[in-house]
């Protein structure tokens, strides 16, 4: 039988298992897609140890994961638009991190060939929020756009998106993580206590915009520096916006860095890891053999 990933009580990684399901089979409206990788996300470590039960309760034995990237498996009668065999990335909350997904077309786009299965897989929850951010700061060319945590997987993204727009950009990350930083063009300072006076030194023109991708007091820092509220947010899916990401990402105008990539039956693992260092970049379990040579994943 097929695996998934699933919890039956609230805890630490230590909760998850690879149970046998049954296949899924397409109704209706519906696509089965055999899932290749599927990316870690912050809030599901927050679901999984009951964070947010008051708003997002899990409902025993619940899945784990929301993005991922496969190929159609089984289209139910209606479907349009994808074919079986057809390579896909997409979104299914709860439910990613298994060998076959059941979801409607709507939440599915194309993946390029060009781009790596582990790319593919960031692309609808990290890419889209980064893409959203920057939409909503609105970089101009020549503008100073700060991006907290520039070096996580949505920072990253959304920090080369605003360079796109010709803006200079700063980005907050730990030490470790600033020669990575300057290879993408993106200038670093550290974050914690202090951050406002090194971002007026790293900018002394001042800053146009602020995008903060963490949280953890970024938002009063951009107030102290002056930055319009209405160029300031602090973190629009939708499948035209996942292909339009992984068609750039494909073409080299931007960079989806993957930290590393874990067979699915080391996923908990795969979220340790990131509890106990700075990550750069996505970890992304896989349900097949990748190649993981500096993120190259094909």
């Amino acid at each position: 039988m097929p695996e998934a990933v699933r919890f039956s009580r609230y805890g630490g990684p230590e909760v998850l298992e690879l149970a046998e399901v049954p296949r899924p089979r397409a109704g209706r409206g519906q696509i089965v897609v055999a899932v290749v990788a599927a990316a870690l996300n912050p809030g599901e470590t927050g679901i999984r140890e009951g964070v947010f039960a008051g708003i997002w309760p899990a409902h025993f034995p619940e899945g784990q994961g929301n993005d991922f990237a496969g190929r159609v498996a089984e289209t139910g009668e209606g479907v349009e638009g994808f074919a079986v065999g057809d390579e896909v990335l997409g979104f299914a909350p709860r439910a990613a991190q298994a060998e076959f997904v059941v979801v409607g077309p709507d939440v599915l786009a194309p993946r390029p060939a060009a781009l790596g299965w582990a790319e593919a897989a960031s692309i609808a929850g990290a890419g889209a929020t980064a893409w959203a951010g920057v939409r909503a700061v609105d970089p101009r060319p020549g503008e100073t756009v700060v991006v907290s945590a520039a070096a996580g997987g949505v920072g990253v993204i959304a920090a080369q998106l605003a360079k796109l727009r010709g803006a200079t950009v700063i980005g907050t990350a730990s030490e470790g993580n600033f020669a990575f930083l300057h290879g993408l063009g993106i200038s670093p300072v550290t974050y914690g206590p202090g951050l406002a006076e090194r971002l007026r030194a790293a900018a002394p023109q001042g800053v146009d915009a602020y995008l903060d991708t963490f949280g953890g007091g970024n938002v009063d820092v951009a107030i102290e520096l002056d930055v319009r509220p209405g160029r300031i947010n602090t973190i629009a899916d939708e499948p035209a916006i996942w292909a339009a990401l992984a068609e750039s990402a494909a073409t080299g105008e931007f960079t989806i860095p993957i930290d590393r990539v874990y067979p699915v039956a080391q996923v908990r693992d795969a979220y340790r890891d990131p509890a106990t260092r700075h990550v750069r970049g996505k970890r992304v379990p896989a349900f097949e053999p990748l190649s993981t040579v500096e993120g190259e994943t094909r």
